[in-house]
């Protein structure tokens, strides 16, 4: 899908393109790929590096044109609690500015409505980019909450349990904590060469902006690395603990299997022979009932000193 935006005290959708405008592309079919090589002239080859999701955070220039890849937090909208990464590629020649996506990344649309609340002015291509990146290092903070919360609650589920469902939502989330700190440590490695490429060409952009992006993008890489180092402990802490309770379940039910053992051993032997027609007739009947009993009563108490039960 294209969008042509305007800024106009925030941005704003247009029908068709004007000099200045942000054409902003998501989830391209084929045809429209083909329409931003025809029409705009932008490199096929920056289009099939965008597309791979693996992509890491670059600038690159070919034919006029700069590519900056930037990789985004993604939550996906099939599959609940599933977090992970995509790339932006965000495309500038002269006045040209395009952004493609291959994900419907909630951060974009969010980010219009962010300009339109905030009055944005017009800004150019550079200062551009560093709110997109501050807009994704501020993204990056808002899923780490949400993964926070979901360790927090499989951490409740598993005090209390000794199924490994918990402990794989664990490694899920842990997964996801990695792909965050190398997502987002990419990003910090492009901003600085982004800078250096603006300082060696005197391009003009916003140092406060800068620096915001910068703070906002080491906070989020130290809260995802707090969050896995954490995790990663939690882990292992539990694998222990679901050990744990599984061998305690096994020695309760050992030890119940060794207490009536004994009284069916006894049974065995005499059970046959103190019996006639479904009559009682040998008093060593009840003896052995007796016997039985205190047998199990004993050896109960023993496991109990033991602490095995």
């Amino acid at each position: 899908m294209i969008k042509y935006l305007v800024c106009q005290n925030g941005f704003y959708e247009m029908e068709h393109y004007s000099t200045k405008a942000w054409v902003q592309v998501m989830r391209p079919t084929p045809e429209e790929q083909t329409f931003l090589t025809e029409k705009f002239g932008v490199p096929e080859p920056f289009l099939k590096d965008i597309e791979d999701n693996e992509e890491r955070p670059r600038v690159e220039y070919e034919d006029g044109w700069r590519m900056i890849i930037i990789r985004l937090p993604f939550k996906s909208p099939e599959q609940e609690n599933l977090y992970s990464t995509v790339p932006l590629g965000v495309l500038t020649s002269g006045e040209k500015f395009i952004t493609v996506c291959h994900s419907n990344v909630e951060m974009m649309e969010d980010f219009v409505k962010y300009t339109r609340r905030k009055n944005f002015e017009e800004k150019n291509a550079s200062d551009l980019i560093l709110h997109l990146q501050l807009s994704a290092a501020v993204w990056f903070m808002k899923y780490l909450k949400m993964i926070n919360y979901e360790i927090k609650d499989a951490e409740e589920q598993l005090q209390s349990s000794i199924r490994n469902e918990e402990l794989l939502e664990l490694m899920r989330l842990e997964r996801t904590l990695i792909y965050f700190v190398t997502s987002i440590r990419g990003n910090e490695i492009l901003l600085q060469k982004f800078q250096s490429i603006l300082k060696q060409r005197h391009m003009k952009y916003d140092a406060d902006l800068f620096e915001d992006v910068e703070i906002e993008m080491q906070q989020a890489r130290t809260t995802a690395n707090v969050y896995s180092d954490i995790l990663s402990g939690m882990m292992d802490a539990f694998a222990s603990v679901i050990s744990n309770n599984v061998n305690v379940v096994m020695k309760r039910l050992t030890s119940i299997s060794i207490i009536l053992m004994l009284p069916t051993l006894i049974a065995s032997f005499y059970g046959m022979n103190l019996e006639k027609d479904s009559t009682i007739y040998n008093p060593n009947f009840y003896l052995v009932i007796a016997g039985s009993v205190i047998i199990s009563i004993l050896i109960t108490l023993f496991f109990r000193i033991k602490k095995w039960l």
